[in-house]
């Protein structure tokens, strides 16, 4: 493995867990930007410019301002402090130790297990190249992408729903 890609996935695992940890909304997006670039890294270690690129332009960019929105629309008459803030609740110490025990296990499959026992498969001669790219989506995908297109304005139109009513 070179060091573009460790320090990519690095990049990707430790804006994941900034999404986990943070309080505030707005860290979570922000956080949520570092692991798309992290995974746009990844892209680029795998010579697949044209996937890194979309990566940031769709979700670094188009997802990201409109979960802001989403979330600014949410937030906008809800008290910023929440009652049990800074608690070790029950449901927080079971997701605690639930996510340390995934996490320990990953640590063991990933020093002792993987490799030697799992064949890597090589990457397809045309992965991430625009041509094959716009195939796979626009003919063999293109029924999951109209319907991803028709949630995300289902859940845009819900929000201007669920705050219209709050306002009314």
């Amino acid at each position: 493995m070179n060091a573009l890609f460790i320090i990519a996935g690095l990049m990707a695992v430790a804006g994941v867990l900034g999404v986990i940890l943070a309080k505030p909304p707005v860290y979570q997006v922000m956080s949520t930007v570092f692991a798309f670039l992290g995974l746009a890294a990844l892209y680029l270690s795998l010579q697949s410019e044209f996937l890194a690129v979309i990566q940031l332009i769709v979700y670094g960019g188009a997802i990201m301002i409109l979960f802001l929105f989403v979330i600014t629309l949410l937030t906008a008459r809800r008290d910023p402090v929440e009652k049990d803030a800074g608690q070790l609740t029950r449901p927080k110490l079971i997701g605690y130790a639930v996510g340390g025990a995934l996490l320990v296990m990953l640590a063991i499959v990933g020093l002792f297990g993987g490799e030697g026992r799992i064949g890597w498969t090589q990457v397809p001669a045309d992965f991430g190249q625009v041509k094959a790219f716009g195939y796979e989506l626009l003919t063999t995908n293109v029924f999951p992408f109209e319907i991803l297109a028709f949630i995300l304005m289902v859940a845009v139109i819900g929000v201007m729903l669920l705050v219209g009513r709050h306002r009314a």
